[in-house]
């Protein structure tokens, strides 16, 4: 079984797994007799490069030719198939890669072909010549006498100058798919007359990565272990993959938040040695299967290659997790597979992965993700829905104050304890209201933070959304408490407040418009909610996070720092500010832009200059008898 590849190498254009589109030129080309002089076969290893070479090669030499396909059984053929033929020359590049093997090779050339129509020159992994060697054939590639072809064959294209490649018809050879590959191993062993099990081919054809030669090595090995049939327990086995049962525990562990288990079933899979890199391919196509089944349920099962009874139980283990969590995990595990395989700590690097995947809904809050807009006009526990406040005319807030129509953050919901991920201190829930939002009523009381909630975070890092807490786990239970756990809003939330106070309580009027306060005057809060309402057409990158006052004909916005204002005054970001502000304030409105942290920034001269002269690096100088940096180290 060790000579599979060998035995089983294609001889004619057909016998070739894939490659449909080039074994058409290339059989059509042999048919019409229209050769060009030189060709180019890239593509990863395994995929039929050096193989559909050499049948080109002998479909331009057999007896019976112009013909599509070489017929095998004329002398030139069985000369070709033995390595026989004197006109087809095969050449490594990776040990004749210099100059003057070209030059020897460019001496052969000129010789007419001794038996059969055509001479042709492959060379292999054509990668390996030297630039020298390169420059040597370029004439030769481009007018080889009549008679000749080139056939160069690599892994790597990128590596050829362009001059090269300008000269040859280049032609990429693609990784077969794994159906494909599965069906041509399937051939084999019928040829062979050995049972198998489909999950045995399915998985050698997986672990093969669209390469048929890796895939027949694979299958040689299996069979080698085997005790005559192929037995999918066999083939993990022998090739260190993971059963089935590895992969049901790990989701076990991960929908149950079972650490124990969990490290238990990786200890087992490194106990065992497995491929580490070919278990996380396995993991991460699970998570897909169980995405995609989940989402378009059992009629999705043909186009993943599952047979009906695993499709069913994947169904099963995906009605264990939201959609949310699986999408999540899966991006996590495509994400996590480089950093697991290149760490110094592979080991320790996956523990890592499966424990951020078990611990997922406790770090982000998965609940809402996707759901879109979370609604801000919930009362806080305790409260009525009753009244104008409550009838949900206050427009779905952002996520934050300056990225409006994101949906991609979600508020927590009104009365929920804040998520362990959620980056908020305790010290910033501990705070009392702001004397401003005590003295509004109603569902308003408890939509704002404390004012000192922002300095806990970063304005960018706004709080991830948070699920309405189960009865079993809140830990809030009285209004004020829950008032108090509220995570912080930007300036973009207390716009909705306003829109509310024109709606809060019988009897008092109506807001006259969105962002207009009850006297008709147009406000930063209402420019902010007006954004907001905008639905995506109207982000603007770092808005809510800075303030704004209208000043006659100016809108005066203040930002924390010089990049908080670089990024509201450059580029598309800037084109959208002042396209909102005109359709907001009115196009006679001008922008002026300010910074909070306005003190000027120190040169290396006044800072050294400043340090000379503290008090105590002039003791410390006198105690040590220091000289002066400027004497001991002259300027230039």
């Amino acid at each position: 079984m060790s000579s599979l590849t060998a035995k089983y190498r294609p001889r004619r254009f057909a016998e070739v797994a894939g490659q449909e589109a080039v074994k058409s030129i290339l059989s059509r080309a042999a048919a019409t007799g229209k050769i060009a002089p030189a060709y180019m076969f890239s593509g990863t290893r395994g995929v039929g490069k050096t193989t559909i070479a050499r049948i080109f090669a002998k479909a331009l030499n057999c007896e019976h030719a112009p013909a599509p396909e070489p017929c095998n059984e004329c002398a030139l053929c069985r000369q070709a198939n033995a390595g026989n033929a004197v006109d087809i020359i095969e050449i490594d590049a990776a040990s004749h890669g210099g100059v003057n093997d070209v030059r020897a090779l460019k001496e052969d050339v000129g010789y007419a072909p001794l038996e059969g129509r055509y001479k042709v020159f492959i060379i292999d992994e054509a990668h390996m010549l030297s630039t020298a060697a390169f420059n040597a054939l370029l004439k030769t590639l481009e007018e080889p006498p009549a008679r000749v072809t080139f056939i160069l064959a690599s892994t790597e294209a990128h590596k050829f100058p362009a001059t090269i490649l300008s000269r040859c018809q280049h032609y990429v050879f693609k990784m077969l798919p794994q159906t494909e590959l599965a069906a041509h191993l399937e051939k084999i062993l019928k040829a062979e007359g050995v049972e198998y099990e489909p999950g045995a081919v399915r998985i050698i054809a997986r672990r093969g990565a669209g390469s048929v030669r890796d895939s027949i090595s694979l299958l040689g090995q299996a069979l080698a272990y085997s005790a005559g049939a192929l037995i999918e327990s066999e083939v993990r086995a022998c090739l260190g993959l993971a059963g089935q049962e590895v992969f049901f525990a790990l989701m076990e562990a991960i929908s149950a938040r079972d650490l124990v288990l969990l490290t238990r079933t990786l200890r087992q899979v490194l106990d065992q040695g497995l491929d580490l890199g070919f278990f996380l391919r396995e993991l991460s196509g699970c998570w897909r299967n169980m995405f995609l089944l989940r989402q378009a349920g059992a009629s999705m099962a043909p186009d993943l290659g599952l047979p009906a009874e695993e499709a069913q139980q994947w169904l099963d283990w995906a009605g264990r997790f939201t959609p949310g969590h699986i999408h999540a995990c899966w991006q996590m595990t495509l994400d996590g597979q480089q950093r697991v395989i290149k760490s110094l700590e592979p080991a320790q690097a996956l523990e890592l992965l499966l424990l951020n995947l078990a611990c997922l809904p406790d770090l982000l809050p998965l609940s809402t993700l996707g759901g879109g807009r979370a609604s801000s006009g919930a009362a806080p526990s305790g409260s009525t829905s009753s009244g104008p406040g409550a009838s949900g005319s206050v427009p779905p807030r952002p996520a934050s104050g300056g990225f409006s129509g994101s949906g991609a953050a979600q508020r927590p919901a009104q009365g929920a304890a804040p998520s362990a991920g959620s980056g908020q201190t305790a010290s910033a829930v501990s705070q009392p209201p702001r004397p401003a939002v005590a003295e509004r009523g109603g569902a308003n009381a408890a939509a704002h933070a404390p004012a000192k909630a922002m300095d806990a975070a970063p304005p960018w890092q706004s709080p991830a959304p948070v699920a309405p807490a189960e009865p079993a786990r809140a830990e809030v239970a009285a209004p004020e408490v829950a008032e108090a756990s509220k995570p912080s809003e930007s300036a973009v939330f207390d716009a909705a407040d306003n829109a509310d106070e024109g709606s809060a309580g019988p009897g008092e009027p109506e807001s006259p418009g969105q962002g207009a306060r009850s006297d008709g005057a147009r406000t930063w809060e209402g420019f902010l909610e007006f954004v907001a309402s905008k639905n995506g057409n109207g982000f603007v990158t770092g808005l809510g996070q800075a303030r704004g006052e209208l000043c006659g004909a100016e809108l005066v916005i203040t930002c924390f720092n010089a990049t908080h204002s670089g990024m509201l005054e450059n580029g598309d970001n800037n084109a959208r500010l002042r396209r909102l502000v005109a359709e907001y304030f009115g196009p006679d409105v001008t922008i002026a832009m300010t910074c909070e942290d306005s003190a000027p920034v120190k040169t290396d001269g006044l800072i050294q200059r400043e340090m000379q002269e503290h008090p105590l690096v002039q003791r410390v100088r006198e105690t040590f008898e220091c000289r002066d940096p400027a004497l001991v180290y002259p300027r230039r």
